[in-house]
């Protein structure tokens, strides 16, 4: 299955989720932004979301420093 992440095209596992696409990327997410489809999901919310062919998935990293 296809999706945008990023907006860049990316192949996943066809049937699978936000948590798990976060998973394959080795992203913790705690510490990270996901917008699904023009949507910001809030912490937590909604990572066990299935994601179908043509989804778009913005992922951004959270970075502290001083």
């Amino acid at each position: 299955m296809e999706i945008q992440l990023n907006g860049d095209p990316y192949t996943c596992d066809a049937v699978t989720t936000i948590a798990a696409l976060l998973a394959t990327l080795n992203l913790n997410p705690d510490r990270v932004v996901v917008e699904h489809n023009r949507t910001l999901l809030e912490r937590g919310q909604s990572l066990a979301r299935p994601l179908k062919p043509g989804d778009e998935v913005e992922i951004v990293t959270l970075v502290g420093g001083g």
